[in-house]
């Protein structure tokens, strides 16, 4: 069995950062060997834990951090890892092979001087692995493997407790409010999509700026602001319909996550999620930044019970045909043996 060490420096919140808390109990479940270093993050370490994995924290701070580099590269030398994986930019500039395959993992269109000195990229999108290749990476070197979310059904979050009738027709939409996520697209839709109630579960720079958003399109009464959420397939079980209405998505965790609860959902076309939805089959697609299209797709699920059923079905299998947990590790595993022979 393979030795795999893997490095996360990312922030408290974001996509890659929940896979990785995914991802790593799951291949521990799978039998691997794993060593796992974090950046300093009591919630992260301790999620790690409750999976049975004990993780080394250290700062990964910047420039006049001089504990981090060699704290890893004693932890390393005493690990022996067959792989180091290194998580997004930071951990990469921190990560160097001595005797080890390292292999970055990328979850954006990120520049590559970050890990020139890696042996492996990995894109979590077909995309992103193309556009790692454009910009002059071997192909042989350079991987898709998909991310996966988890399918435990759970009981949808009361309505109640949002101030939201059973009656309401209910979107629900996650993300960091960042301007990426183009939530003020949304709340302009939203305007046009009376009685409509919006949970939008999320933190970010944009906090402020979306409230204010909300009052000066009148939906703020409308709109429930529930900040970062863990209970996210309580939240997607309540809603009649999951929207993700980014300007900028390299994958779109959010949409497997939907397709795995069996809801509809309605995304902008930006990169992930327009490489992984078939419109009108798995889920509708709107131009990037148009609100108006975004409502009248929104009304056209809403009013139309069969089209929402019709898409949430083939969404569903959709994911378990390709983006289930014992799928995407049975990937990861077959990358470890490939890159070690």
């Amino acid at each position: 069995m393979k030795r795999i060490m893997q490095v996360m420096a990312g922030a408290v919140h974001g996509g890659a950062e929940t896979f990785f808390e995914r991802l790593v109990p799951a291949l521990a479940r799978s039998g691997l060997e794993q060593k796992v270093v974090i950046r300093s993050n009591a919630a992260r370490a301790d999620i790690l834990r409750k999976a049975g994995i004990e993780p080394v924290e250290l700062r990964f701070g910047g420039l006049f951090d001089f504990t981090t580099r060699p704290a890893l590269r004693n932890i390393t030398r005493a690990f022996q890892p067959d792989v180091q994986l290194a998580w997004m930019n930071r951990a990469a500039r921190f990560c160097r092979p001595e005797g080890h395959i390292l292999a970055g993992r990328m979850g954006g269109y990120y520049s590559l001087k970050y890990y020139k000195h890696c042996h492996h990229l990995i894109g979590n999108t077909a995309d992103i692995r193309d556009y790692i290749v454009r910009s002059g990476w071997p192909s042989h070197k350079a991987w898709y493997l998909p991310n996966f979310v988890d399918a435990t059904p759970a009981d949808p979050v009361d309505r109640a407790t949002l101030a939201t009738p059973d009656e309401a027709p209910l979107i629900v939409a996650l993300g960091r409010l960042h301007a990426n996520k183009a939530f003020d697209v949304l709340l302009a839709a939203l305007a046009d999509i009376p009685d409509a109630i919006l949970w939008l579960a999320g933190s970010g720079p944009q906090d402020d700026f979306l409230r204010k958003e909300a009052k000066r399109l009148g939906v703020d009464g409308r709109v429930r602001f529930l900040g970062w959420r863990s209970d996210i397939a309580a939240l997607i079980s309540a809603a009649d319909i999951f929207v993700c209405p980014s300007r900028h998505e390299p994958l779109g965790n959010v949409v497997l996550e939907a397709w795995a609860h069996g809801k509809p959902i309605i995304a902008a076309a930006s990169a992930g999620p327009a490489a992984l939805i078939d419109d009108g089959v798995t889920g509708l697609l709107v131009p990037v930044d148009n609100a108006t299209g975004l409502a009248r797709s929104i009304k056209r699920v809403l009013d139309s019970p069969a089209l929402a059923g019709d898409l949430a079905a083939a969404g569903q299998a959709a994911f378990r045909a390709k983006f289930t947990e014992s799928a995407v590790v049975a990937q990861y595993m077959e990358f470890f043996d490939q890159v070690t022979v």
